[in-house]
């Protein structure tokens, strides 16, 4: 059947349209040759939004939206300005395996067409609806002005603009301003990057960007200074944030669709001698959810978490500092059990992933806590709650009962190891009776970075690495540093991607006991030590023994030296 020969008749059966509408149009369609909902519009029966509107209902596509799109330069060198507008057809992103287009119609033979020729035939296509005007109009802007931001920069050097006009432009012309242009080129370089943080840090002459990726900051870019007050005015438009202010610290955010990715941007400011600090949280909403077995825990952890996981209630918490990568665990464990017999909900602040079937709650300051948003999740009828983070005890007390009441819950802690959970829960209030009836497992992790599989070098350890290693000075096992300079593969970093180091402590009667009657931190450990726990260390330096990371990243991520 051919959707498009149907396509009246479904607008008729929606009551857009007459039939005897439909009939003068179709009349129209064969003396002009135009397509039907072109001629639906220029006739007056429909408007352009209800056509797009009905195209992407019924091919299941988005709708195309500019004004929160960012334009992809390697999307752009697809095609020409002039085919764009002969085959009406916009390419918005472009990756490998997934090509984004905006079009006008998705039933439309020559330019579905005409999109196959232009990508790899393993390419994942994927359309965004959008008006004839909004498509011609995203066009020209598109088009118009260059992404690279070289180019950008060049043209801001050239005194052309005035940077700080940017306040002046309106929403709808706003792409044709070069800071509006060379923040968007900015921020589509981190997400593609990977990058996890934006630092825009101003000295007296110039304004440094580094990036952090796999946890480690690095120069980006050294901006001209008379650029700061546009780039931090537009950052601050876009986060919602006061311009006017910039003796007060500001928190704000915002959205962008980069092509086939929904990527959110948390943003802070500070003054500082020298102007506002901004620095930016990226977070890619279209990244997915690994499976536990890719995050890098080792298979007797695996097993472990797998254990925790199996029992039908109590706490499980996941400690560690910013950055150590406890939310993607936590999603990762949440994803797992996923299944349409149980009912999880969840309380986050924010919600970083979105996951089919999940009941997920954002937390609002002053408008949603924890605390009650924990009480209006138990009349909910769940069997997993997943809590963002205990702060306080009021919320700790809350996720204990919970737990205790025939509820399995995940949530976080900001400790600095499995065991400082117990004091920290204490010291927020909550009795040490109730904590050892609820707590059935606590996992403590970091993230260090893994070695590039392309470029690392293989090394024999010295006597003091064999000693930290734990092995024999003549032990004829080697181990791998990272290669100065890298290479192309790891971006010249020699280090690619990360994994964890992990420690998760299983509780029993024993371990129950210790924390019942308020033991302490050592006296815990040692129970626990004489059970097999085997601390993030020890995960560490088996990871370096397995070639997977370096001595030197283990090293600043936990103390290496045994005690």
């Amino acid at each position: 059947m051919d959707p498009r020969g149907r396509m009246g008749e479904r607008m008729v059966a929606h009551g857009m349209i007459t039939l005897e509408q439909l009939n003068v149009a179709l009349q129209e369609k064969k003396i002009s040759g135009k397509l039907l909902g072109q001629v639906l519009i220029e006739l007056g029966f429909i408007t352009e939004n209800q056509l797009v509107e009905f195209l992407a209902d019924s091919s299941g596509h988005d709708v195309f939206e500019p004004k929160s799109t960012v334009f992809d330069g390697d999307a752009l060198a697809l095609l020409r300005k002039d085919e764009a507008k002969k085959l009406r057809i916009l390419p918005v992103s472009f990756r490998e395996d997934v090509a984004v287009f905006a079009v006008i119609d998705p039933y439309d033979i020559v330019a579905m067409d005409s999109i196959k020729r232009i990508v790899p035939k393993t390419t994942v296509v994927k359309y965004l609806i959008a008006t004839p005007s909004v498509l011609s109009d995203a066009i020209d802007a598109a088009y118009g002005y260059s992404s690279v931001i070289e180019d950008i920069l060049k043209e801001l050097d050239s005194g052309k603009s005035n940077p700080e006009d940017v306040v002046k432009v309106s929403e709808d012309q706003a792409y044709s301003h070069p800071i509006v242009r060379l923040v968007n080129a900015l921020m589509i370089e981190a997400v593609k990057t990977g990058v996890s943080d934006l630092h825009f840090e101003p000295e007296e002459n110039f304004v440094r960007l580094r990036y952090r990726l796999d946890g480690v900051l690095f120069t980006a870019q050294i901006l001209h200074r008379k650029l700061w007050n546009g780039i931090s005015q537009r950052i601050k438009i876009m986060s919602k944030m006061n311009i006017a202010d910039k003796l007060a610290p500001q928190d704000g955010r915002f959205n962008l669709n980069i092509g086939d990715r929904e990527a959110d941007f948390r943003v802070s400011s500070l003054p500082t001698v020298h102007g506002e600090n901004i620095v930016l949280r990226v977070l890619d909403k279209s990244a997915s959810i690994k499976p536990l077995e890719k995050l890098g825990f080792s298979p007797e952890n695996l097993s472990r978490i797998r254990r925790a996981q199996s029992r039908p209630e109590g706490i499980i918490i996941v400690t560690g500092p910013t950055g150590s990568g406890k939310s993607t665990s936590l999603y990762s464990m949440i994803n797992e059990i996923n299944k349409v017999e149980v009912n999880i909900q969840t309380l986050e602040d924010p919600v970083e992933y979105s996951l089919p079937m999940i009941r997920q709650t954002y937390v609002r300051e002053g408008i949603l806590e924890f605390a009650d948003g924990i009480k209006a999740l138990l009349r909910q009828d769940p069997d997993i709650i997943f809590i963002g983070e205990i702060r306080d005890g009021v919320t700790g007390e809350m996720a204990l009962k919970a737990a205790m009441t025939g509820h399995q819950v995940y949530t976080t802690l900001h400790t600095n190891d499995s065991f400082g959970a117990f004091p920290r829960l204490i010291d927020m209030g909550l009795k040490p009776g109730m904590i050892a009836g609820a707590v059935i497992a606590v996992f403590a992790q970091r993230l260090v970075r893994k070695l590039c599989p392309e470029c690392k070098v293989e090394i024999a350890p010295n006597p003091e690495q064999c000693k930290i290693l734990g092995i024999e000075a003549d032990d004829p096992r080697t181990i791998f540093k990272a290669a100065q300079g890298g290479c192309n593969a790891c971006s010249g970093q020699g280090y690619k991607g990360r994994v964890a180091i992990a420690e998760i402590l299983l509780m029993d009667e024993d371990l129950d006991e210790v924390v019942a009657r308020g033991g302490t931190k050592v006296e815990l450990k040692r129970v626990a030590q004489q059970k097999g726990f085997k601390n993030m260390r020890d995960d560490g330096i088996l990871k370096v023994l397995d070639g997977i990371t370096s001595l030197e990243e283990v090293a600043g991520a936990v103390h290496i030296h045994k005690d």
